[in-house]
């Protein structure tokens, strides 16, 4: 059936149904539709395995649709999903699709909403419903919303939504669910909690499986850049002002950073707005309303919110943070590339994060490309033309006239030529968008350093090739703790600075590598780090410029004692990092202080998790060994 079918007139649809498809522009299915329709009309219970952007959303509703008793006032479909978000936009694509149906009610039911009006609405009647388990547990439970004549259930992204925590509120719903009911649930993938939802209340279902036929990635055109020579916020300038974007979104991984990172894009003249599960439900409406309508071309959100987010406006998805798994990746990069339009996603890497990238290329069987950022001025430029392209369209206008009368005044008040006053309205019209750069673009120090550690490492392998042997250490591993110079850095966590960025921004602005870099200890106004006395002359002047978190570390050198008495101090506050010295110590917590390893999780940032850690043994001689981190 599934590959016979390359028409929608070729399955059995309602007239109503196969005239709005037609009026989308709609002809053949995508494979997920084309194999669920028919059987999802038989009344079949069914297990679908698909993907984001593989057009799932019609293969359920056309069905739904299809067998619809406009005569009966209660329910006759429940579609759950795991967000608010992909509530509305499920509900809006099936209000589409059955746009030609007369009298159809579909309503959509989530938290953050007023109860009160969903269930009014529910009073007047609805023949789908559609909504998150907690809110449509709510209403059944408040004896609102009646299941009695629902024939079909369907769980959307039900891994999503079982991750979510929804295990129990989705077992009580379908416990309530009539026998005679059709259940259909459809996912990414089959982990065990949705496997037992499937063994328990889906009977002899026929299993749909066209997850490796998702046309989301290859609809995308992928590329990473490696965060290296500029913080990641002047990155994603330069990437928004150079690409030829429409709309955006710009995926972060903390509600925090959405509120920071588009404040800060929009004090630079961006039109960007956060997106994340804080901000109440009717913000949340109206900033996607915006960004339909061109009033903000920049979301910056977290991956939840976004979900079932269809906007044919964004061409771009930037990943300013890499996800945790490779289904959110999919998730994020499916908000372009939609029902067969292209789209673009860009994602920014550390270096440390280079094998979660390969794992993603791995599953999706797809490849990125390595990118470099355009240096300051191509992004100069890129102002500049499209100032000149704005002006292009005013010089024609009549309203003009004035203001030339207004150019003349200011000339005579000021005493200044026409060329010099239009400079100076220039500068202005810049605010913090420079028109052009002074001095040298980082970025192009960094591709330099970056070619240039290449080069040592193509040399080192050579030199080993040709010995036959693993040869001698490298000079960084016989560094003891005479081999480190103790440096204050001017910020801490009152700056939101954590480890990583620490790491982050001595590897990728000064070319150390982890090996170079000692004990870090952060405060909350400063923190300490060691750094290798045989730093050549140029590292020294790059840490002199060095900057975290856009703010200045101002690096001094400090006494080698400094850290250990930090370590010490901080043990006796009650940091979290616990000294183990002498198993015999004084049960009054003054135990005798040993020198010995601090150990690092880069991954916790400034917890203060580590513990310090001593010898056990009094009599055990000190040995000198360089602080590590721990991945």
């Amino acid at each position: 059936m599934q590959e016979s079918v390359t028409e929608f007139r070729q399955l059995e649809l309602a007239d109503t149904l196969l005239s709005a498809l037609d009026s989308m522009g709609f002809v053949a299915p995508t494979p997920i539709q084309a194999a669920s329709i028919p059987l999802l009309l038989t009344g079949a219970d069914a297990l679908g395995k698909a993907q984001t952007g593989t057009g799932k959303t019609a293969a359920f509703s056309l069905p739904l649709l299809n067998k619809l008793d406009l005569g009966q006032h209660k329910p006759q479909a429940i579609v759950m999903a795991p967000t608010r978000e992909l509530a509305i936009q499920v509900a809006a694509e099936i209000k589409v699709l059955g746009q030609n149906i007369k009298g159809l009610k579909v309503l959509e039911i989530y938290g953050g909403a007023s109860i009160v009006d969903q269930m009014r609405a529910l009073k007047n009647g609805a023949h789908i419903v559609v909504g998150t388990p907690g809110r449509v547990k709510d209403l059944i439970s408040r004896d609102r919303l009646h299941l009695d004549e629902v024939s079909t259930f369907v769980l959307d992204e039900a891994d999503e939504m079982l991750k979510m925590g929804f295990v129990d509120d989705v077992t009580w719903i379908m416990e309530q669910a009539p026998e005679s009911a059709q259940r259909v649930l459809f996912s990414a993938t089959m982990p065990p909690i949705v496997k037992q939802i499937v063994d328990r209340f889906l009977r002899n279902p026929e299993r749909i499986d066209v997850a490796g036929e998702n046309r989301t990635v290859s609809q995308v055109e992928q590329q990473f850049w490696v965060v290296k020579g500029v913080e990641k916020d002047e990155a994603m300038m330069r990437l928004l002002e150079t690409e030829e974007t429409d709309a955006s979104i710009v995926f972060v991984r903390t509600r925090q950073d959405t509120e920071r990172l588009a404040d800060w894009l929009s004090a630079r003249g961006f039109k960007a707005a956060a997106l994340h599960g804080d901000i109440p439900q009717s913000l949340r409406e109206r900033t996607v309303d915006h960004i339909k309508k061109g009033v903000i071309d920049i979301l910056v959100a977290t991956d939840v919110v976004a979900r079932g987010l269809d906007v044919p406006r964004i061409t771009h998805v930037f990943n300013y943070d890499i996800p945790f798994d490779v289904e959110s990746y999919i998730h994020r990069i499916g908000r372009t590339g939609r029902a067969g339009r292209e789209g673009k996603a860009i994602l920014l890497v550390r270096t440390n994060q280079i094998r979660m990238l390969r794992t993603i290329e791995r599953v999706t069987k797809s490849r990125m490309e390595e990118i470099q950022l355009p240096n300051r001025d191509l992004v100069a430029a890129s102002r500049l033309n499209r100032l000149g392209q704005e002006l292009e369209a005013q010089k024609e206008e009549s309203s003009l006239e004035a203001f030339v009368e207004l150019v003349e005044k200011l000339q005579e008040t000021i005493e200044v030529d026409a060329a010099t006053l239009a400079a100076m309205l220039l500068k202005r019209q810049q605010g913090n968008r420079p028109l052009f750069y002074k001095g040298p673009d980082p970025m192009i120090a960094a591709i330099e350093r970056e070619k240039q550690r290449r080069e040592r490492r193509g040399g080192e392998r050579g030199e080993r090739g040709e010995r036959g042997e693993r040869g001698e250490r490298r000079e960084r591993r016989t560094y003891n703790n005479a081999d480190w110079d103790t440096y204050q850095l001017q910020v801490g966590r009152e700056q939101g600075v954590q480890v990583k960025d620490i790491v982050g921004a001595i590897a990728n602005e000064l070319g150390l590598s982890k090996e170079f870099i000692g004990a870090i200890k952060l405060a909350p106004g400063h923190t300490y780090v060691q750094l290798p006395k045989k730093m050549t002359s140029e590292v020294a002047s790059q840490l002199k410029k060095l900057r975290i978190r856009q703010n200045e570390v101002k690096a001094v050198v400090v006494a080698d004692d400094v850290l250990r008495e930090h370590r010490r101090d901080g043990n006796r506050d009650g940091n979290r990092g616990g000294y183990r010295g002498n198993r015999d110590g004084n049960r009054d917590g003054n135990r005798p202080r040993r020198d010995g390893e601090r150990r690092f999780d880069r991954n916790r940032g400034g917890d203060n998790r580590g513990s310090y850690r001593g010898e056990r043994n009094h009599g055990a001689p000190q040995r000198d060994r360089k602080p590590r981190f721990e991945d």
